[in-house]
């Protein structure tokens, strides 16, 4: 959100801390635009990726690469100059985008965690409740609250503390007025509210995976099921350890402001929990994109197809010299089985183990496979997993 209130006190004389700085937020601009758009290039080179369980994720992907591109940029060279240069108009356009993106990015996370728990709490009914309307509409929806809280509140100077002006008076700075009402509901709908909602699915969504785990003790190890649960429980802490981390100080520093007023808050410190809301843009395409297991398999489409393909030819001439020399030298023999190949709810097909002629006796091995995908990261939310293909 644009409250870069960063005056004289946040302006560093010494020429190292500056380049410090402004290699920091350099770094971290060029990863949120690095790693959102590689989310993009996966799922546009890759059709398992496209899919409604990924539309949340390719829209904060979208939302936190408009955020380097279009905020970023500014709010680093205002917060190293300590001046704005821009002029007032752009000031109130820059202003808007910080705050629309921002919240735009907040949503579609509170989004990805209500899909994910629709996916663990009711799998057989998912494709039902997730339906591509429901996903339609839960974006717009999205984007009217992001709007509304944006650009409508600040042009209509909703925010104001004042009837006269939106900002402060002096053009050196670019800083959006937060009074009492504004500050509150912004950050209630912002944050806190996603936040609650949030920490009751994920709990949710452990102890289910929890529960699981216990139960198939009987086909695995006990120190297996023992690693999955850890894994799980890692998986869930870094989700919401990185969301709470990032945002919890700047609303708090929000609110506080707005009931309190800017002289309250001290001008370092809110330029600090200003870039730690930043960073979230930056982590998004690690925590809920290379946490997927299908979303990696698109990464590694994606830097290393050629490769594989080579590798695959190669392997394929071997193969097929050495079948060719085998059958010359022994003589014919009795044609395989071949593998069953089951069509599942997503449209992928599994492959069966060869031999197997049951399909019962298969479906079972993927309910198993079901719940093992479940307790082994909680980042792969598609309900049935399916056997690992060929990338490339």
């Amino acid at each position: 959100m644009a409250s870069n209130g960063t005056a004289s006190s946040f302006c560093l004389d010494s020429t190292t801390c500056k380049i410090t700085i402004s290699v920091v937020l350099t770094v971290l601009i060029l990863i949120t635009i690095a790693g959102n758009v590689v989310v993009c290039l996966a799922v546009g080179l890759n059709r398992r990726l496209r899919n409604l369980t990924n539309c949340f994720i390719v829209s904060l992907a979208i939302t936190d690469l408009l955020l380097g591109l279009l905020v970023l940029p500014f709010s680093a060279v205002y917060q190293l100059s300590c001046t704005w240069s821009f002029g007032k108009v752009f000031c109130n356009i820059y202003t808007s985008l910080d705050v629309m993106l921002c919240t735009a990015s907040i949503l579609n996370l509170f989004m990805i965690s209500l899909d994910r728990y629709c996916a663990v709490m009711d799998p057989l009914r998912y494709p039902v409740l997730v339906t591509p309307v429901r996903v339609a509409i839960s974006l717009v929806l999205i984007w009217v609250i992001s709007i509304t809280l944006s650009f409508l509140s600040i042009h209509l100077g909703w925010n104001s503390r004042n009837e006269t002006g939106k900002h402060n008076h002096t053009t050196s700075k670019c800083k959006v007025q937060v009074n009492e009402v504004y500050g509150v509901v912004d950050g209630l709908v912002t944050f806190y509210l996603p936040l609650l909602v949030m920490c009751v699915t994920y709990y949710r969504i452990f102890k289910v995976a929890r529960d699981q785990a216990k139960r198939i003790n009987h086909i695995s190890s006990w120190k297996a099921a023992t690693i999955r649960e850890h894994k799980a429980t890692v998986t869930l802490a870094a989700v919401m350890g990185a969301f709470i981390i990032c945002w919890f100080p700047y609303f708090t520093v929000f609110v506080y402001r707005g009931l309190k007023g800017d002289d309250a808050v001290n001008e370092v410190f809110e330029a600090v929990v200003l870039w730690l809301g930043y960073a979230n843009s930056a982590l998004n395409p690690i925590l809920y994109a290379a946490l997927n297991r299908d979303f990696r398999a698109g990464y590694r489409q994606l830097f290393c197809c050629r490769l594989a393909s080579r590798d695959s030819h190669e392997t394929s001439l071997r193969s097929n010299s050495s079948q060719l020399s085998r059958s010359q030298s022994r003589g014919p023999r009795r044609q395989e089985e071949k593998p069953l190949k089951l069509q599942v709810w997503s449209g992928m097909e599994a492959m069966a183990p060869q031999g197997a002629t049951d399909p019962e006796g298969w479906s079972m091995e993927l309910t198993h496979s079901f719940i093992r995908s479940f307790i082994h990261s909680f980042a792969n939310i598609y309900p049935i997993p399916t056997t690992c293909q060929q990338l490339c």
